[in-house]
């Protein structure tokens, strides 16, 4: 059996400052070769569409799978895979990732036929059933687990038994070099665990994974960096380095290998400060960037988010992470209800401080408490939209004053990081990467006018809607436990489904308050 991977091509802000390596792709095409399939991938963040359609003509796979992560993709995806069906129309077409677990009703709706399946939750552990059910049971493939059709669903989706028994087909991706993040260029994507014990009431993370949180062995760990042949490495676990003893043994074991590259990796501020010698070890083997998710300069932005973290120990923990001499990079959530003092606040702030600041917009996603508690309702059921970078709830101001204002603080961090000012703060850095034939990172140093332009995102508004989404419920009176299990993807298993230690089990329940201790 043949069996093509798709990824969809980027989104917004991923024409600028990344290009991430698909990882998760590359999981589901290693698990689908351990199957026995003749496998290809194939992505089109970096190929163009008209070169998926040759290979499905020419090729011919019986399985087409495409990978459905982030909400905007959702008229591409549905396109490509007619598109492919009309070229191919005895493939089985398969839709899954994240965002396609929380919609996957709506997905058979607008594919019209040519969807076969939606495969909801982690596909490492669902695909090999329904590769068996397609190759000799197709009438009853609507009962695998985690697999919808317009005739049924299977039950639950399960979980990968072992996450240490999995590993990426890195081999199938073509144009590595295309693959960056920042001034890690090129750059590798690794897991050191999956899921995220928090609850931020703008995340789907934890409602996806249950609030489970399940961790690699650091052996194999440390056998998949020694794989990854790029230099830039970014792990891309929701929250790194949430217990110290793992993040000292990987640490420790990559140092005795002498296993050195440059590191990315994304955490919250509160670990940070609870963990600082797994940082500073860290920094030692390489670690030169690090994302903190502050998302707000006041307490009362970090109470809208849920985020349960002082506003004094979010700026403690950006001074921590400025001594140990590392690019930080720190996001803030705009809010549809701000107004231009509120922007000129945060303008000043972003020019006052060292670190890269990114501002996105807040928005209500399928799979997120917020997507069913927000009051306001929302002003475009385009998923196009919903990408972070458009507003996609009634705005303060008028819309093109409040994208003015967005444009003009993200312009602020871009001045102060990229172009010119990129070129002599890491001269050096540059003419490495450079030297290396990459050229992925100083391509892009002058391209936000290009992509970030206010006229642009309300021209996005007045396109036509293909593909409308459903809008989202009122939570039918629910609030705290009740609504958040309506949310989840993999049930929660309580304790048991999170790999942490008993003093970092209590640190992540003292975080997020103590009437949250009870929630399994």
């Amino acid at each position: 059996m043949k069996f093509l991977a798709v990824h969809p091509s980027p989104l917004m802000y991923t024409k600028v400052f990344l290009r991430l390596e698909p990882l998760g792709l590359e999981l589901i095409a290693e698990t689908a070769r351990r199957y026995g399939c003749e496998t290809q991938l194939i992505d089109l963040q970096v190929e163009p569409a008209p070169a998926l359609f040759r290979l499905v003509e020419a090729w011919r796979p019986d399985v087409i799978a495409i990978s459905l992560n982030y909400l905007a993709n959702v008229p591409e995806v549905v396109d490509l895979a007619k598109a492919c069906k009309q070229r191919l129309p005895q493939a089985f077409i398969v839709v899954g990732g994240h965002s396609a677990s929380f919609i996957a009703d709506e997905l058979l709706e607008h594919g019209e036929e040519a969807i076969g399946a939606v495969l909801k939750g982690e596909g490492e552990s669902g695909l090999p059933l329904l590769l068996e059910a397609i190759e000799t049971d197709r009438a009853n493939v609507h009962a695998v687990p985690g697999v919808v059709t317009t005739q049924g669903q299977g039950p639950q989706p399960t979980f990968v038994a072992d996450l240490n028994q999995i590993s990426p087909a890195r081999d199938l991706l073509r144009h590595r070099n295309k693959y960056f993040l920042g001034m890690l260029d090129p750059c590798a994507s690794i897991e050191f665990s999956r899921g995220c014990p928090w609850d931020c009431n703008f995340c789907s993370a934890w409602t996806f994974y249950g609030r489970s949180y399940r961790t690699l062995h650091p052996d194999k760990v440390v056998e998949e960096v020694q794989r990854v042949r790029e230099p830039g490495l970014f792990i891309v676990d929701d929250v790194a380095f949430i217990q110290e003893k793992l993040g000292l043994e990987i640490g420790e074991a990559l140092a005795r290998k002498g296993v050195k590259k440059e590191y990315y990796l994304e955490t919250r501020g509160d670990v940070l400060l609870r963990n600082k010698d797994v940082f500073r070890l860290w920094k030692e083997l390489g670690m030169a960037y690090m994302f903190l998710g502050i998302e707000a300069i006041d307490s009362e932005g970090l109470e809208r988010y849920r985020k349960r973290i002082d506003l004094s120990r979010n700026f403690e923990a950006l001074e921590f992470a400025r001594s140990l001499d590392i690019n930080v990079a720190i996001n803030i959530i705009a809010d549809t209800d701000w107004d231009h003092e509120r922007f000129r606040v945060v303008r000043e702030w972003c020019k006052e401080v060292p670190e890269i600041v990114n501002i996105s917009i807040n928005t209500p996603y399928p799979g997120t408490e917020i997507w069913l508690t927000e009051s306001r309702k929302l002003s475009t059921l385009d998923y196009r939209l919903f990408d972070i970078q458009h507003a996609v709830m009634p705005t303060r101001m008028p819309l093109e004053e409040f994208y003015a204002e967005l444009v003009e603080t993200q312009r602020i961090m871009f001045t102060k990081h990229m172009g010119w000012n990129a070129i002599r703060k890491f001269g050096k850095s540059v003419g490495r990467i450079l030297m290396r034939g990459q050229t992925n990172f100083v391509g892009n140093l002058w391209k936000f006018d290009k992509v970030f332009n206010p006229a642009l995102q309300l021209a996005d508004h007045r396109m036509p809607v293909k593909y409308a989404m459903k809008p989202p419920g009122n939570g039918d009176g629910k609030r705290g436990k009740s609504l958040s299990k309506s949310l989840y993807i993999h049930q929660p298993l309580g304790r048991s489904g999170r790999q942490l230690d008993e003093a970092s089990e209590r640190f992540v329940d003292q975080s997020r308050g103590a009437e949250q201790v009870t929630e399994g």
